[in-house]
């Protein structure tokens, strides 16, 4: 790798200017001219290689790392990938207007990517959708919305973990009983059933390999929100190569890889939890403890597609976020004081015409 940044620019054969990639040919295309041409990097991966934990944790090869110029923003803390000819834009996750930084953000190589299957138009109708299903959200926003700036394209970097875990677990299993006894209650016998639970000794060993354990490597939009825009279908991952992000942004990623990998930890921990429950068995369980080996752990730096907007609309910002495959949608859920003024008083009408009747009933 040289101190030089490497600018992908993929000019059009026929007029040259400027190709990107079109979610609904998954091709590139010129938005000039017309011109079309497949992705046929010679460069580009065959397979998706997993790279060694432990080793990048030490230190990775310097072909593993790469350099690029990132705009930060200083509101939502977004590193946002610019091409060298950018000096100014509006940071795609908040609205907030910043100015790039000059300097180069050095972090590990994404391995793969999730290409965008739906189109700018198709990301802004299930968004106008899933906040017409909003019924307390303001009618002005829905049609700021339609008549709004265009939504970006973004490439959100996540960590994937494979790993290797062996456990060994002592605990208890509990079995269910039921014992009938006789007691007074108003002067009168009455017998009641009553459940009771033995419990027994119980230990064991549970082994699970995880594969693609999941984690957001951002911290620019709330983790709620990219957690409800899953399932991922990761099987479709392609290996990286820059065409895919002709006309797109990328986001640099912000959890670091150690980060990424305690999280991925703490989900495993609780299916191993699980794996263990199962294998005790019983009626009821419980875990005094567990001891958890993890070996054999790799890693993936990826890139998943999510159309994004951020409107300020009325002095408040509201961002949403379409799954740039499935069409899945999340955001922040705006609020209209009159529609909930009005939901109110009908409550209360209601209610107070209800208990007319019933009075008059009585």
């Amino acid at each position: 790798m040289t101190d030089d940044l490497e600018t992908h620019r993929f000019p059009c054969d026929q007029c040259g200017a400027d190709f990107r990639f079109s979610p609904d040919q998954g091709a590139m295309v010129c938005d000039h001219c017309g011109n079309s041409a497949p992705i046929t990097n010679s460069d580009r991966p065959k397979a998706i290689h997993e790279n060694d934990f432990a080793r990048a944790i030490k230190g990775l090869d310097q072909d593993e790392v790469e350099e690029t110029r990132v705009m930060s923003c200083t509101n939502c803390g977004a590193q946002v990938d610019f091409e060298p000819s950018i000096h100014a834009a509006e940071c795609p996750f908040c609205a907030t207007p910043v100015v790039t930084d000059t300097g180069t953000h050095r972090h590990i190589k994404p391995k793969a990517l999730l290409p965008f299957s739906l189109t700018e138009a198709d990301g802004k109708d299930a968004m106008i959708q899933w906040l017409g299903r909003l019924w307390f959200a303001p009618n002005g926003l829905q049609e700021f919305a339609r008549k709004g700036r265009k939504m970006n394209g973004i490439y959100v970097p996540f960590w994937t973990y494979d790993a290797q875990t062996a456990s060994s677990y002592r605990g208890q299993r509990g079995t269910v009983y039921y014992v009938t006894r006789t007691v007074t209650r108003d002067g009168k016998q009455q017998q009641i059933r009553e459940q009771k639970i033995r419990w027994s000794p119980a230990s064991g060993r549970v082994s699970r390999f995880f594969n693609d354990i999941l984690v957001l490597a951002s911290k620019s939009l709330p983790k709620k929100f990219t957690d409800a825009l899953a399932p991922w279908d990761l099987p479709a991952l392609e290996p990286y190569t820059p065409e895919f992000l002709a006309g797109m942004r990328a986001e640099g990623y912000t959890v670091e890889l150690a980060e990424g990998y305690d999280e991925a930890r703490d989900h495993m921990d609780r299916v191993i939890e699980r794996d263990v429950k199962f294998d005790i068995g019983g009626d009821r369980q419980r875990i005094q403890d567990v001891n958890t080996a993890v070996s054999d752990v790799t890693f993936k730096h990826i890139l998943l597609p999510v159309w994004l907007a951020a409107y300020k609309y009325r002095g408040k910002t509201y961002r949403f976020v379409v799954n740039g495959r499935s069409g899945k949608v999340q955001g922040e859920r705006p609020y209209s004081a009159f529609k909930i003024t009005i939901a109110v008083l009908i409550g209360l009408i209601v209610a107070g015409i209800v208990g007319y009747f019933i009075a008059m009933n009585q």
